[in-house]
């Protein structure tokens, strides 16, 4: 029986804890949250589980096979450290940080002493992305667009630049992730940012609430990727589309739509990507075998450096380089 701890209370904590409790040999041994009360709390909703107010704590009091770690971007670092030094797998949830010298810290930790990893990238898990990368190795692939157009979270550490990194960093990541797994790496960015109406309807705004990055790819191809959250809640626009020597493919929350020469075929997911994500990992931490993970810390750290470089451009003006 595997004993899983999660430090987390928040949304992402739920999604996969749901997930874990309908696995068979694995329990949820531990919560840790930002005070005892709250991990406690929690952890009720749990057979056999402890809720800890300190990381530290947890990982003293718990033998634990695995942690799973669902906090906002600016409290990574401390919980990763310690898992590696204690070499305890375990599965982050993006992004890295909202930098990257904490992940940086963290990969060369990784690269001394050898830990699987996994990052919550679940786009990656969809059969939709499956197909999508099906399609273009079939056809060239000329440019990308697409973008995060949303509302605003409502909780307080997302509006701070200091503590979520900005949306770009935060919820554009996963777009990024996706054109990096389906078009290859990124060569070159560059971004442009502005404050529009966010920070006249709510208090202590200092993330830009429009952007919209160029990116130019290693093999020649050229994206650019928009975000804003500025439109009211309930409205949202999430996706890419793929313009290539056959057509045009489009994927959003709803699935994969192809459009070629007057046709159009529609696939649809069939199965949940966070099942699919945690099943990976699981079987990874059972077996060792860790070949089913789509995106490891590794991995995820190169999505990291093309937010990171974008958020570095639009402060200065210029274009980033991506370093090897």
């Amino acid at each position: 029986m595997l004993n899983i701890g999660i430090v987390g209370t928040g949304w992402f904590s739920g999604v996969h804890a749901e997930i874990l409790c309908r696995m068979e040999g694995v329990r949820i041994g531990a919560i840790c949250g930002t005070n005892q009360a709250k991990a406690e709390a929690y952890a009720a909703q749990f057979d056999h589980a402890k809720g800890y107010g300190n990381a530290v704590e947890m990982l003293d009091g718990e033998k634990l096979d695995a942690v799973y770690i669902c906090v906002p971007p600016f409290a990574h670092g401390e919980i990763e450290v310690q898992l590696i030094d204690r070499r305890i797998p375990f599965l982050v949830e993006k992004p890295l940080s909202v930098d990257l010298e904490t992940p940086q810290y963290i990969l060369s930790r990784l690269q001394e002493q050898a830990v699987i990893t996994s990052v919550g990238y679940h786009f990656r898990y969809r059969d939709s992305v499956r197909m999508l990368k099906q399609e273009l190795q079939e056809n060239t692939l000329g440019m990308v667009t697409g973008g995060w157009m949303d509302s605003m979270p409502t909780v307080a550490w997302w509006r701070n630049q200091a503590t979520s990194g900005g949306q770009f960093i935060e919820q554009t990541t996963h777009l990024v992730d996706l054109l990096r797994y389906t078009a290859g790496e990124v060569e070159e960015v560059y971004a442009v940012y502005g404050n529009r109406s966010i920070s006249q309807v709510y208090d202590h705004v200092t993330v830009p609430d429009v952007g919209t990055v160029t990116l130019k790819m290693k093999n020649g191809v050229v994206a650019n990727l928009s975000n804003t959250c500025v439109l009211p809640n309930g409205d949202c626009k999430v996706g890419l589309d793929f313009y290539h020597s056959k057509g045009i493919l489009h994927i959003d929350r709803n699935g994969l739509e192809k459009s070629a020469e007057g046709v159009r075929t529609i696939w649809t997911d069939t199965v949940d990507p966070y099942v699919k994500e945690n099943e990976a990992f699981i079987h990874a931490v059972q077996t060792g075998d860790a070949s089913r993970i789509l995106s490891d810390y590794r991995d995820a750290f190169r999505t990291q450096e093309v937010t990171v470089a974008a958020l570095q451009s639009a402060q200065t003006g210029k274009p980033v380089t991506i370093n090897e």
